[in-house]
């Protein structure tokens, strides 16, 4: 059916409001039907443009000239900043010589290209708006809830706190019930000895009375004086009550103790999108890496690293805690890992939650609210390393009893991707049980230090092989090159700790060797991370200490 004879799509006229519309007057744009034609010219208005409704808005409306007011300015001119101008304008000395365009073509031009903004302003940006109206509006929404569950956690703590304090306290009122008990039964140690000396002397009377009566001569002449026996007492036994001695209350210790709240991060979408890209940066390295600090961890064979930020660091060992430190190397947090092994390898997920592998369960744990509960649990494979990261995946290196190993991504849970085989089938990694540390460049490149292939592996994010890094020649560095812990920095480049020849092996991101640390008194460099300014945190093994060095510019 055509719509212009459909009843609901029926025009009627501006004027009388009931006849259908027959005309269209293009200069006042007003429906018109025949009669009421007439009528809108009467006023002998000379703009008036009538055409047929369905040629509506066909007619374009010039404006007027100023100068020669009877014509029409149907063109520009280009030498006058695009001025109007009429046909008479045209011809006048003011415009000899000048350049014009037709308004027509000028109209058309704009008109596709008002066309063209109105297709992107309906199709893309409005909507664009709309879906970030939209986020915006389920965030505020979901506020009080998201705030309500951090208030929940922290009253759980604080619960716990409270269970906690008041298991310490009976224990201890316990302990004082047993020290009562002793101190009771010494007490009636010595005066049972008191009262039985007592029963002696009273008896010792009895036969002086007896004697002193008698005239019997054998008893009297017999008698044995006691009075050098009982003459010396025995010592008065003092048994001092146990003393509580309460520690002072330091209340910004117990702040730290409690927790701490991550502070309120805001990123646009073009900040995350620009983490997503390879960068690149004119900071140079220092031509001397400087020490700036040591903490004196306490582990025992220091193994592993990773900030949480400058100020706070998790480290572990070959013992089953695992220690977060302030830069000034106090201790702010111990967690024990449930089995009461060593951990694999530690990492700090995007949440600021400790993460860490035990091959003695085949588990994966994640600590949080001072809470341990299971992440992944493995059938047939043995955790080993972990790597958090930019969109806040998780991969693990994992290695089985044939000696086989891969590298798993996990969403959550969730395994998303297996990393194992080259383009031919054979295996990427040397089969076998070594360590292999892993990290993430910022290209998503994912790096594997292969210890016992004496190699670094690169392949990219899907899997595939980029590049190997065996070594560097050096007359210095005589020791086979076996890499331990692995790392890379917001320049791209990797680094990787060579404890055989206590050194740092500096590559960029394409493989190419730049330098060496290795003139800061290193000694068994095994974990590193580098924290969000570029500082570098290294483990030596067996002095158990963790050295943060600047070397970049």
């Amino acid at each position: 059916m055509d719509p212009r004879s459909s009843a609901q799509d029926v025009h009627r006229c501006d004027i009388c409001e009931t006849a259908i519309v027959q005309s269209y007057c293009d200069f006042c744009h007003v429906n018109l039907c025949i009669p009421c034609t007439g009528k809108h010219i009467l006023d002998g208005y000379d703009k008036h443009k009538i055409v047929p409704f369905q040629e509506r808005r066909s007619t374009l409306i010039h404006s007027k000239c100023e100068i020669h007011p009877d014509r029409n300015c149907e063109f520009q001119c280009e030498d006058c900043n695009n001025s109007f101008v009429c046909s008479s304008c045209m011809a006048s000395k003011q415009h000899k010589g000048h350049n014009f365009v037709e308004v027509t073509e000028v109209y058309k031009a704009k008109k596709n290209d008002i066309k063209k903004d109105k297709k992107e302003l309906e199709n893309h940006i409005s909507p664009t708006y709309e879906e970030i109206a939209f986020y915006l509006e389920n965030q505020l929404a979901s506020l009080d809830g998201g705030y309500e569950k951090l208030e929940i956690t922290m009253s759980k703590q604080g619960e716990q706190w409270h269970r906690e304090i008041d298991i310490i306290v009976n224990k201890m009122k316990t302990e004082i019930s047993e020290i009562k008990v002793k101190h009771k039964e010494l007490l009636q140690k010595h005066l049972n000895d008191i009262k039985q000396i007592q029963s002696l002397i009273k008896e010792t009377l009895r036969a002086l009375r007896k004697i002193e009566e008698s005239t019997e001569v054998s008893p009297a002449i017999e008698y044995s004086s006691k009075i050098r026996e009982f003459s010396k007492p025995p010592p008065k036994v003092q048994v001092s009550l146990p003393t509580f001695i309460p520690k002072p209350i330091d209340h910004e210790k117990l702040y730290t103790l409690f927790g701490h709240i991550t502070p309120l991060s805001t990123a646009t979408e073009e900040q995350l999108l620009s983490q997503n890209q390879p960068y690149t940066s004119d900071r140079e390295l220092l031509d001397e890496p400087e020490l700036v600090a040591t903490i004196q961890t306490g582990h025992e064979k220091l193994r592993n690293v990773t900030c949480v930020s400058e100020d706070m660091i998790w480290t572990s060992g070959m013992a089953n805690d695992i220690k977060c430190f302030n830069i000034k190397g106090t201790t702010l947090h111990t967690i024990l890992t449930k089995s009461g092994s060593h951990p694999d390898d530690i990492a700090v997920d995007s949440d600021g939650n400790l993460l860490y592998s035990d091959s003695t369960t085949s588990r994966v744990y994640k600590v949080k609210s001072g809470q341990t509960e299971e992440l992944i649990r493995l059938q047939g494979w043995k955790p080993v390393n972990l790597c958090v990261t930019s969109t806040g995946d998780l991969l693990v290196t994992m290695y089985n009893v044939k000696a086989q190993f891969k590298v798993v991504r996990y969403s959550g849970s969730t395994e998303k991707q297996t990393i194992q085989l080259n383009d031919e089938g054979k295996p990427l990694y040397s089969e076998d049980s070594s360590i292999k540390f892993i990290t993430e460049n910022r290209n998503h490149d994912i790096c594997v230090a292969d210890c016992g292939a004496g190699a670094v592996v690169v392949v990219n994010q899907n899997g595939k092989l980029r590049w190997r890094y065996t070594g560097h020649l050096s007359v210095t560095k005589n020791k086979t090159f076996k890499p331990r812990d692995i790392t890379t920095d917001s320049q791209s480049c990797i680094l990787t700790t060579d404890k055989e020849n206590h050194c740092i092996h500096i590559l960029e991101q394409n493989g190419q060797f730049l330098r060496y640390i290795d003139n800061c008194d290193l000694k068994d460099p095994t974990g590193l991370c580098v924290d969000n300014n570029d500082n570098l945190f290294v483990c030596e093994f067996f002095s158990g200490n963790l050295k943060k060095f600047k070397y970049l510019k």
